[in-house]
C-alpha cells in the first residue's frame, strides 16, 4: 500500500486539542499501516508555553495563523479554541488558502455554517465536524454516509453529558438540582459557568447541526426551541417515576408534510424507552429512517480522548479525499419547507389545588373545552394534582393552562413538562 503524507496544524492544545495530539502521535504508525496516510503534526498554535512544554511540542509552535495558512506542507487545520471568534476568522483564512478544516466547535458551526461552507467552496478544501455532536460517537458520519436509502423522519437525543449526569443523579438518588450541579462542577462535567449546558444552548447547537443534516434543510439556530433544566424539581422526577416515566433533556426534531420542528427541553420518556436507560455523562442519539426503522448510537459525548478520537477520524477521512463533500441542502427554510414551534406532544402538568369539592372536574372541563384530552390523573393528599394529557399542540395546551389557572380551586401550575411517548 502506498502511503500518503499529510501535514496537520492544531489550533489550541487544551483538553481536546492535547488529546488529539496524543492520539496522532501515538497512533501514527497504526494509521499509516491501516489507512495509508502518514499524518504529521507540523504546527501548533497556542499561547500557553507550559502546555507546549508539557506535550513536548515547543519546536512546533507557530507565531500566528498566517504562518500556518501560508505553509504549503500543511493540508489540514484542526481547531480547538471553542466560541465563534477568533476560531471562525482563522478557519475561513485556512479554507480560502485551500486547506481542509476539522472542528468540534458546534457553536461556531451552528451560527456560521454558511460562511464556512462558502469559504470551503472558494478554496477547494473540506469542512469536517464529526466531533461537534456527541463527542466520539459517529453520529455525523451515520447521517451522511450510512442513511442514503432513508428519508429520516425524526431524531431524539441525549446530546449533553452534563445535564444527563445531573438528571441521572436527581433520579437515582433523589438529590436536588443545586447539589447535583455542584457535584458535576467538582467532577469536571460542568463548567464554572454552566449556562451553555444547563440552559440548553449546547444541545440546541447540536440539534441545529444534526437536524440540518438529517433533513437536508438548513435549519436556522434561532428556529430551535430551547428550554433548560434549572427549574426541574426532584419531586417531578419522582412523580414521573410513579407514572412510569424517566426525565431527560432531549434534543428532538421531526420532519413531515413540509414542516420541520426542532426543539430542546426536558422530556419525560417511558422508562422502557432505550434512551431512558442512558445514565451519567453518556450520550445517545435515536434516529428513525423510513427504511431502516430505529437506530440508536450510544457512547461518551465528551472528554479528551473520545472527542479526540472523532477529530482524528475526520483528519484521516479528509486526508483520503481528493474531492471533498459539499452540503447541497435541498432547500432553505422559508422556500418549500417551514419550521414550526407549535409542536405536538403529551404533557405532564402538576397543580397545587385547594381542598375544594369538584376541582378536578373543573380542570377536566376547562381542558376539554380547550380541546386537551386527559390521559392520566394522579392525586396526592397534600394538594398536589398531576395530569398527563394525550398528544396536543403547544398552543392548545397553553390556552388550557391559562383557563385552569383562573379556576377558584387552583392555586397555581407548579410544573409543566412535555412527554415523548
Amino acid at each position: 500500500m502506498s502511503v500518503k503524507h499529510v501535514g496537520v496544524a492544531l489550533l489550541g492544545l487544551g483538553v481536546v486539542g492535547g488529546g488529539t495530539y496524543e492520539i496522532l502521535r501515538d497512533k501514527r504508525g497504526m494509521i499509516a499501516k491501516n489507512d495509508g496516510v502518514d499524518i504529521e503534526v507540523r504546527r501548533v498554535l497556542d499561547r500557553n508555553t507550559e502546555r507546549l512544554k508539557q506535550l513536548g511540542v515547543e519546536s512546533l509552535a507557530a507565531r500566528d495563523i498566517d504562518e500556518i495558512v501560508h505553509d504549503p506542507d500543511i493540508d489540514i487545520v484542526a481547531e480547538f479554541f471553542g466560541g465563534v471568534e477568533p476560531a471562525k476568522s482563522f478557519l475561513i483564512k485556512a479554507l480560502e488558502a485551500g486547506k481542509s478544516i476539522v472542528t468540534a466547535n458546534k457553536e461556531m458551526l451552528a451560527k456560521s455554517w454558511r460562511e464556512l461552507e462558502s469559504a470551503a467552496e472558494r478554496g477547494g478544501g473540506g469542512l469536517y465536524f464529526e466531533a461537534s455532536c456527541v463527542g466520539g460517537v459517529p453520529v455525523i458520519r451515520t447521517l451522511t454516509d450510512s442513511m442514503q436509502g432513508n428519508a429520516v423522519t425524526s431524531l431524539k437525543g441525549i446530546v449533553n453529558g452534563t445535564t444527563n449526569y445531573i438528571l441521572s443523579r436527581m433520579s437515582d438518588e433523589g438529590v436536588e438540582y443545586d447539589v447535583c450541579l455542584k457535584e458535576a462542577q467538582r467532577l469536571g462535567y460542568a463548567e464554572a459557568d454552566p449556562t451553555a449546558d444547563v440552559d440548553g444552548f449546547d444541545s440546541s447547537y447540536k440539534n441545529c447541526i444534526l437536524s440540518s443534516l438529517a433533513y437536508r434543510v438548513r435549519i436556522p439556530l434561532e428556529s430551535v426551541y430551547r428550554e433548560g433544566i434549572s427549574n426541574i424539581n426532584v419531586k417531578d422526577i419522582a412523580y414521573g417515576k410513579e407514572l412510569g416515566y424517566t426525565l431527560k433533556l432531549l434534543a428532538i426534531s421531526k420532519c413531515g408534510n413540509g414542516v420541520v420542528e426542532a426543539r430542546v427541553h426536558p422530556s419525560f420518556l417511558p422508562s422502557s424507552h432505550p434512551l431512558a436507560a442512558v445514565k451519567g455523562a453518556f450520550n445517545a442519539l435515536y434516529i428513525h429512517g423510513d427504511s431502516v426503522d430505529d437506530i440508536m448510537l450510544y457512547g461518551r459525548g465528551a472528554g479528551a480522548l473520545p472527542t479526540g478520537s472523532a477529530i482524528v477520524s475526520d483528519i484521516v477521512f479528509a486526508a483520503g479525499k481528493d474531492k471533498h463533500r459539499r452540503f447541497p441542502f435541498q432547500s432553505e427554510v422559508g422556500e418549500d419547507i417551514a419550521v414550526s414551534d407549535d409542536f405536538s406532544s403529551s404533557h405532564y402538568i402538576r397543580f397545587d389545588v385547594k381542598e375544594e369539592e369538584g376541582t378536578l372536574g373543573k380542570i377536566s372541563g376547562a381542558f376539554a373545552k380547550c380541546g386537551v384530552p386527559v390521559k392520566t390523573v394522579l392525586k396526592k393528599d397534600d394538594g398536589t394534582l398531576i395530569i398527563v394529557t394525550h398528544e396536543v399542540r403547544e398552543s392548545v395546551v397553553k390556552r388550557a393552562l391559562f383557563a385552569a389557572e383562573q379556576l377558584s380551586g387552583v392555586e397555581r401550575v407548579v410544573a409543566h413538562i412535555r412527554v415523548e411517548e
